[in-house]
């Protein structure tokens, strides 16, 4: 290692309060792990209540406050069983993004036609969970078969820069900032108290370098509820707190496996939702290597892709089974890293054993959901430009001056953010499998082919549907898009492992032995303990 690379090194690591290994008290740590979670919270809710509102779960208050619960009890384990037995990376797990175009895919179809004998949200719920469990056993057999890992040589960092930056730029057009009906004062306030605390109060007292996230979404949500209280705000503004909606919640809600029922297996949805598992598992790579890249650690081996990797599938199998919508790697909680110094896998999962408890406890659910948008969208535009900084800063390994890099890092966040937003012309795959003809021409193929009215036929059009909701599915994930084209240009266009940034990375990835997983660290030690 150079000279200038440790002093990059060391300079990461300054910026770090607590590494990933550390464990701070534990009054301490519990305060620092509802703060991690608190950063996601945003999505962890916005997922189950965009899914209950298109199966028409809304209609049953009790139902959905339960669905809602659910997600954070599978967050919770799955966060404690990713960092204990996964990757042991600080990253909360919680409801993907990248697997809700498909969910909405199947709600759509199940809904479409109306549901004999069962609720509709029911209905739907069960196929949902059927498609994920089926898929994610897919994914735990290329996590755990090192299918994932294998890619990691062909990944550098003119592929990993744009994949990470467009993780945070992704949002930017997020509802809870881009609202036409936004509380721009209510907004202003969080952003500026996490600025405050995190960027110039830092150096004058411990507690704002910390804490700077849970200080200023309090802060933010007792003026929000005071206005909300005291009649300045009503009901219709954004930044309203429905105080009453706590007090009304069901105390302690039952949370157990298969609680809608058994699931059921359809296997055209099976297809389109490991379009989003693919595209999930896009997006926790570039996760891993941000973590990495953030905390100063080496960027993360075959071994711990495929280890992250084939513990989200398991996790998701494990959600199925409770009856959410999947499990993958949170980005937010690695923009709390970089503004808080906190990259402790202990307080990770001290948040994740509380999140756990409480997700039981309806009077909590309803609580954060009385969280305003606007507060919410002025965390996101500081953790996503968080993430977006980390991205670009895997640039310093890169030779800027070639042309052939510049050209692919270009071309790679611009593609990344105009596709999905042409994806975002179409509600969901059905609309765009109508925008493409698919029906009509998968007809006439029938019809060229003389294979009308046989067994033949069916099979075609599944295959052909699978194919355009996986090119939806992707095309709606701005990192998988933007990851793939910087993906293939990298490993097409010729340039030397020095201009790729290769040869200096190679010198900062972890060795494969620098991670012990929960068999190397607990069965195999064990084992040569008694022999």
């Amino acid at each position: 290692m150079t000279g200038d690379e440790t002093v990059a090194d060391e300079s990461v690591d300054d910026d770090i309060a607590y590494g990933i290994e550390e464990q701070p008290p534990l009054g301490e740590s519990i305060v620092l792990g509802i703060q991690h979670y608190l950063t996601m919270v945003g999505a962890n809710i916005a997922v189950p209540l965009i899914l209950a509102s298109a199966m028409g779960m809304t209609d049953y208050p009790g139902v959905t406050a339960r669905f809602v619960g659910t997600f954070f009890v599978v967050s919770g384990i799955a966060t404690l069983a990713q960092t204990t037995f996964g990757n042991r990376y600080p990253i909360v797990q919680g409801a993907p993004f990248s697997m809700l175009a498909p969910a909405l895919a199947i709600v759509g179809v199940v809904t479409a036609g109306g549901v004999s004998g069962q609720p509709s949200w029911e209905a739907a719920l069960l196929q949902l969970q059927g498609a994920i469990i089926v898929a994610a056993i897919v994914e735990v057999a290329m996590g755990y078969f090192g299918l994932v890992g294998k890619l990691r040589r062909f990944l550098s960092p003119v592929v990993i820069a744009p994949t990470i930056a467009l993780i945070g730029l992704s949002l930017f057009g997020a509802s809870q900032i881009t609202t036409p009906n936004q509380s721009w004062p209510l907004l202003g306030l969080t952003l500026g108290l996490i600025l405050l605390f995190s960027q110039y109060l830092d150096v004058k007292h411990r507690a704002f370098r910390l804490y700077p996230v849970i200080l200023a979404l309090v802060i933010a949500w007792a003026t929000a509820a005071a206005l909300s209280v005291l009649g300045v705000i009503g009901s219709g503004h954004p930044g309203f707190v429905d105080l009453g909606a706590v007090a009304n919640t069901q105390p302690i809600m039952p949370i157990y496996p298969f609680q809608w029922g058994v699931p059921q297996i359809t296997t055209a949805f099976v297809v389109g939702m490991f379009a989003g598992v693919l595209a999930s598992i896009v997006e926790s790579i570039g996760d891993y290597y941000a973590v990495a890249n953030i905390t100063g650690s080496g960027a993360p081996s075959a071994k711990r892709i495929n280890h992250g990797i084939g513990m989200e599938g398991l996790m998701n199998v494990f959600s199925g089974i409770m009856g959410t919508a999947g499990s993958t790697s949170y980005s937010e909680n690695i923009g709390a890293i970089g503004l808080t110094g906190v990259a402790s896998r202990y307080v990770v999962q001290i948040g994740a054993a509380i999140m756990l408890v409480v997700g039981f406890v309806g009077y909590f659910g309803q609580l954060i959901v009385t969280i305003p948008d606007p507060i919410v969208g002025g965390l996101f535009i500081a953790m996503f430009g968080q993430i977006v900084a980390v991205g670009i800063s895997n640039l310093r390994h890169v030779d800027l001056d070639s042309s052939r890099n510049t050209f692919i890092i270009g071309f790679a966040l611009f593609v990344g953010l105009a596709i999905p937003a042409y994806m975002g012309n179409f509600e969901s795959t059905i609309a765009f499998r109508e925008s493409v003809g698919l029906e009509a021409a998968v007809t006439s193929l029938v019809d060229a082919a003389g294979l009308t009215n046989t067994a033949v036929a069916a099979p075609i059009e599944t295959a052909a549907q699978a194919v355009i909701d996986t090119v939806y599915i992707i095309g709606s994930t701005g990192m998988a898009v933007g990851g793939l084209a910087a993906l293939i240009l990298d490993n097409t266009v010729p340039g030397s492992r020095e201009e790729r940034g290769l040869a200096q990375w190679d010198r900062l990835t972890e060795d494969e032995s620098e991670f012990d997983s929960f068999w190397d660290r607990w069965i195999r030690t064990g084992s040569n303990r008694e022999n």
